[in-house]
């Protein structure tokens, strides 16, 4: 035989015995989990990333106004009678494949008291079966971070309950829950049951091990380390390069690794400024791959703490209490990578930044590592405002990318301005151009692993929420998840967007990162946004409605800025009374003597005349008001017997300088027929120039 023809042919049965597949079993995904690697790679054992979830299915087409339909739950593929039980069918998949997230949350009566069974393989017996709650989050299937409910600091009954042990099928699997709890009707279904399963479909030639009790038994220790791992992350050690400099507006710092077989294993930053917080959002990173940039995110956003100082610790972020931030994405190049830090803000910034490498073997299937930000800056929460209901909700983009390769994860820095829920929207992801997304949800919250809008902060190595202060009122949130085997493939594109569904119609900021890993020759739909990162960062609800009297003369209540209270609680009133807008400022349980103060911005000066729409109500109070530390006339009775009533209250003429002017209220004592409360409310100021 000839020698070359030989060794060809070796080569050949060589190459093609490597391409095998090898089997998928419970300990494989285990392995791929905590293996940093496999997400920069394009899978080899090829997949898709699906969900099935309760969402609403009046949501049909993005060209239909049912498309944003909110009833989220309780809704099954269908439901069975299986050995005189009656079950309902959550999911319902052919394999090979395998389970890899799953999640839930309940209310109502009776909905937790229920049991969950997982079927394999077309088997009357399901290989699991326990109640709901121990399954999801509970001990009898995994430790945490495993089997995990968030957050700890929220009542259990209103925790999201996480599954990431996964769950993997030779031929099929079923997923059911019995509960006798739930009745469906035409327009009425209860208790309200929600869940997201994400799972993978291998290609029809790749072997899988169906999971078992066995299985499971048999992989106890490998469960347990992983939890370990998870928790306790072990870093590769390697090279590094780092600097500190004071970047003046305009500088930039740059770390270089101009060398092959390497991969970025650890990014690690600190920033120094008199205004921490617009450094956190004005500092820009900024990463380059063998001469093209993927990454350009401002710094807090990057790292997953927003504009603000909150800390957390993910399996691919972390930021202590100093402010000092760390990445552990794992950023592959063929030849050399730049990581840069850039100041776009007007005042000086120290920074020090350290960038490790370590050996990492480009391949065939090797990817870039991405990542992009941008922000609905005052964004209107409602598309059309003189629309109700659905009819007014849209979708928001985090990312279009087109090629091959992987979407890891994604976060939000969201600035509410309202006494309100601002996440009601589900996501929806389509995957190379699918008419029906691949992923769709059912609500914000769910997506990002917690539940029913809580505040509470919590953080675990998939999923984080460092604050929670903007979920019920004006404030910050932010929230993360990460993805690693709900790692999303993508052969020639993929569009990630979640719904703008905010429980009123107001004005938030609302800024969305993605991240992802791409073969190269990729594009993305995001640009880098210099004009935005320079805006000034909201820190209050002033920032986005600031307090000025407009063209029409009016200053609304719920828009002036709140300088003190010496007692009781202020907030936006929203309610169909008569007001302005639908909403009012609104005092509640003031004591006698008690004084609010609010700011406010007129933008000529001059004598106007000047008029106030308060409300009156049962168990309102007498208050006195005054601009500029003026009484303005006599304390007003703002007690009514019947029902909530707005009234105008002449205040007078009054001379008021051009900018910043001074409306402050005190409680001065309370009907003798008024019920406790000494609630005090404005709709809006009338000033009308003389």
């Amino acid at each position: 035989m000839n020698r070359t023809v030989f060794l060809l042919g070796t080569l050949i049965s060589i190459a093609l015995f490597s391409c095998k597949p090898k089997v998928i079993t419970l300990e494989s995904l285990l392995d791929e989990m905590t293996d940093r690697t496999v997400v920069t790679r394009f899978p080899q054992q090829h997949y898709t990333l699906k969900q099935f979830s309760s969402y609403d299915r009046k949501s049909v087409s993005p060209d239909d106004k049912d498309w944003w339909a909110n009833a989220d739950y309780t809704q099954f593929i269908r439901e069975e009678e299986n050995n005189g039980r009656r079950e309902f069918v959550l999911f319902d998949a052919d394999g090979p494949g395998a389970v890899v997230r799953f999640w839930m949350t309940f209310a109502g009566e009776g909905a937790i008291d229920g049991t969950l069974r997982i079927y394999i393989d077309g088997n009357e017996t399901p290989v699991m079966e326990g109640n709901v709650l121990d399954i999801l989050s509970g001990t009898q299937l995994a430790p945490e971070p495993l089997a995990v409910s968030v957050s700890p600091e929220t009542e259990y009954e209103r925790r999201g309950h996480n599954l990431y042990l996964p769950v993997p099928y030779a031929g099929h699997c079923k997923i059911t829950y019995q509960c006798d709890a739930v009745t469906i009707e035409e327009n009425r279904r209860r208790p309200s049951i929600y869940y997201n399963i994400c799972y993978r479909t291998y290609e029809p030639e790749i072997r899988v091990e169906s999971f078992s009790k066995e299985v499971l038994s048999q992989a106890a220790g490998k469960v347990e380390q992983t939890a370990r791992v998870l928790l306790n992350p072990l870093l590769p050690e390697g090279e590094s390069v780092e600097s500190t400099k004071v970047l003046q507006p305009g500088e930039e710092i740059s770390l270089e690794i101009n060398r092959k077989g390497k991969t970025i294993s650890k990014i690690e930053v600190n920033l120094g400024a008199n205004n921490i917080n617009q450094a956190l959002r004005s500092s820009v990173l900024a990463i380059s791959f063998d001469g093209n940039q993927t990454v350009w995110v401002p710094v807090g956003d990057f790292f997953g703490t927003g504009y603000q100082v909150f800390s957390s610790e993910t399996w691919y972020s972390a930021v202590d209490e100093s402010g000092r931030m760390e990445s552990f994405w794992l950023m592959p190049f063929q030849k050399n990578a730049e990581v840069k830090l850039i100041n776009y803000g007007e005042q000086t910034v120290e920074v020090e930044a350290k960038v490790v490498f370590t050996d990492y073997k480009w391949t065939r299937e090797s990817m870039y590592f991405g990542a992009s930000w941008h922000e609905f800056n005052r964004v209107q929460t409602a598309k059309d405002s003189t629309l109700e209901n659905h009819e007014w909700h849209y979708d928001v983009n985090y990312v279009d990318v087109q090629g091959q390769g992987m979407y890891v994860g994604d976060a939000l820095t969201v600035f509410n301005t309202a006494d309100a829920w601002w996440g009601e929207g589900d996501e929806k992801i389509f995957v190379d151009g699918e008419t029906f997304p691949s992923c769709i949800g059912t609500g914000t919250e769910d997506y990002y692993g917690y539940a029913w809008c809580r505040p509470e902060k919590f953080t675990h190595p998939f999923i984080a929420q460092p604050t929670g202060a903007g979920n019920f009122h004006p404030g910050m949130t932010v929230n993360m998840r990460y993805r690693t085997l709900d790692a999303m493939p993508f052969s020639e594109k993929i569009s990630s967007n979640i719904e703008m569904w905010h429980w009123v119609k107001t004005r938030i900021n609302y800024a969305m990162t993605a991240y992802w890993y791409a073969k190269p020759g990729f594009s993305i739909n995001i640009e880098p946004d210099i004009k935005s990162v320079k805006v000034p960062v909201a820190l209050k609800r002033a920032d986005i409605y600031q307090p000025v009297v407009g063209a029409d003369g009016k200053m609304e209540g719920e828009n002036l800025e709140v300088i003190n209270v010496s007692s009781g609680e202020i907030g936006i009133q929203e309610g169909e009374f008569g007001w302005s807008g639908n909403r009012q400022l609104w005092w509640q349980n003031g004591s006698e003597g008690a004084e609010l103060t609010t700011k406010f911005i007129i933008n000529e000066t001059g004598r106007y005349k000047v008029n106030a729409h308060l409300t009156k109500a049962v168990d309102y109070g007498i208050v006195q008001l005054y601009f500029n530390g003026v009484a303005c006339g006599r304390p007003v009775n703002c007690y009514y017997k019947n029902e909530v009533v707005p009234f105008a209250v002449d205040l007078g003429t009054h001379l008021f300088s051009k900018g910043e002017n001074i409306l402050s209220i005190k409680i001065t004592g309370s009907d003798k027929n008024a019920k406790p409360g000494n609630m005090a409310g404005i709709d809006f100021i009338g000033f009308q120039k003389l």
